[in-house]
């Protein structure tokens, strides 16, 4: 029998384990993937929530201009009647330009002829925009419903002789803007974003 045939049992090692170290590497390592990936989900996220919001904005904005221009541009004034009107006022919050538009005219919100009023309110450190409908023989006072929030301006303009004023009032001028210029500015990723369009009454003007 040759005794040295084989090795001894005793001598045979197995390498399965991970040692102490190995392992504080690889919990190391995972640490700094997991923060890199999270940073990174964050960030994206916060990317897609300010445009989600910016894009909310921008969508109210084109919606509520849309709206006021075709009421605008349906507008009723007749100098016989002292129940129609059109006036634009000028106005100033805490140093932010502001108009107050009240016109007349026929609102899918009521029957009959409406008094309709666009103008900014201070809400809670925000600035809204507030619509109103009324009838134009009611003498009560009447509430608005807020359509946008958190605006940084609101301007109405009515073209005469060829120059844009913030001002109008038919009692006065006896007769419609032939262009008005309405526009909206809020702000997104810190920066002011205006929107505008020009309304074209059709008061005594064929369609």
């Amino acid at each position: 029998m040759n005794l040295f045939s084989s090795k001894p049992h005793y001598l045979k090692t197995a390498n399965n384990g991970f040692t102490l170290l190995e392992v504080l590497v690889a919990v190391t390592l995972l640490s700094v993937i997991l923060a890199a990936i999270y940073s990174t989900f964050f960030l994206s996220h916060r990317a897609v929530e300010g445009m989600d919001e910016s894009l909310l904005k921008s969508q109210e904005a084109r919606k509520a201009l849309d709206i006021l221009k075709r009421e605008l541009d349906a507008a009723v004034y007749r100098g016989s009647d002292s129940m129609t009107l059109l006036k634009i006022r000028d106005r100033d919050i805490y140093g932010k330009q502001t108009s107050l538009l009240t016109f007349t005219a026929f609102s899918p919100l009521r029957p009959g002829l409406s008094r309709i009023s666009y103008y900014l309110e201070e809400k809670g450190d925000k600035l809204y925009l507030f619509k109103k409908v009324s009838s134009p023989y009611d003498t009560g006072e009447q509430e608005g419903i807020d359509i946008i929030e958190d605006l940084e301006s609101f301007t109405v303009e009515a073209q005469y002789n060829n120059t844009w004023v913030k001002t109008w009032d038919t009692d006065i001028n006896k007769s419609v803007p032939d262009e008005i210029r309405i526009s909206i500015s809020f702000v997104a990723k810190g920066k002011e974003v205006t929107f505008f369009d020009v309304a074209l009454p059709r008061i005594g003007k064929e369609i």
